[in-house]
């Protein structure tokens, strides 16, 4: 499984990690994935999504 969020499309971002002396090395920033339930076609499915996706969609239901 890849680490992208099934509703926003978002995934890992990479970048240097910076030692005290400033030496960089290669590293990753992963997205926040939570498995959830939900209702895709009037079915229950299980998908894969980022927190702050997570956030709005639980907005959105609560204001209609």
């Amino acid at each position: 499984m890849s680490r992208v969020c099934a509703v926003s499309g978002k995934k890992a971002l990479s970048g240097n990690k910076r030692s005290h002396s400033m030496h960089a090395s290669r590293r990753k920033w992963n997205v926040n994935l939570q498995k959830v339930k939900v209702m895709v076609d009037g079915k229950p499915q299980r998908i894969r999504i980022s927190a702050r996706a997570l956030k709005t969609l639980k907005a959105q239901q609560k204001n209609g």
